[in-house]
C-alpha cells in the first residue's frame, strides 16, 4: 500500500534520522550532497566545510531538504521538505548551532576513537574552536510518502 505520512509522520522521520540530502540549485546548475544533521523541530542544523553547496547556497538560500528509511523495495518512508539555508555566523550561533548538532551526533557514535573524544574534557573546547561553516535550514514546507506491504 501506498500512502501519504501525515504531520505527526512526518516529524518523527525527521527527528529519528542524522544522514539526510540538500538539494540547491544556482547558476544554471543543481547539486544534491548527503549531510550529517540534527533537527530540532524548526531547523535543520548542519556543519561542512567551504565547498560547493556552501557558494550555491549562499547565491540561492532557497534548498530542498530529503530523507528516507529504506527497509526494502517494498517498506519505506520518505520526507522531502523545503526550506531556507541560513548561515551562522556568530560565536553564539555557531555555538548554539554545533550544540545542537553534536547533542544529536554524539549519542550515536560507536567508534572507540569517537567516543573517548566525546567524553573528554575538551569537547566542549574542541565544539567552541571548530572551523568550517555552521548553518541551518528552516523547514518551512514538508511532505512524506510511505509504501507498506
Amino acid at each position: 500500500m501506498l500512502g501519504d505520512l501525515n504531520s505527526k509522520q512526518i516529524e518523527y522521520v525527521l527527528h529519528s534520522l542524522i544522514i539526510g540530502r540538500i538539494g540547491c540549485h544556482a547558476d544554471n546548475r543543481t547539486y544534491v550532497v548527503p549531510i550529517t544533521y540534527a533537527y530540532d523541530g524548526k531547523y535543520i542544523y548542519g556543519h561542512t566545510k567551504e565547498g560547493l553547496k556552501i557558494k550555491m547556497m549562499r547565491k540561492n538560500p532557497m534548498v530542498c531538504f530529503e530523507v528516507d528509511v529504506m527497509e526494502n523495495m517494498s517498506n519505506w518512508r520518505s520526507v522531502i521538505a523545503w526550506g531556507k539555508f541560513e548561515e551562522l555566523i556568530t560565536p553564539e550561533q555557531r555555538k548554539q548551532g554545533m550544540k545542537i548538532l553534536m547533542d544529536t551526533i554524539m549519542p550515536l557514535m560507536t567508534g572507540e576513537t569517537t567516543i573517548s573524544h566525546a567524553m573528554s574534557d575538551s569537547h566542549q573546547k574542541s565544539v567552541e574552536a571548530m572551523k568550517g561553516v555552521v548553518y541551518r535550514i528552516e523547514l518551512t514546507k514538508k511532505t512524506g510518502r510511505y509504501e507498506k506491504t
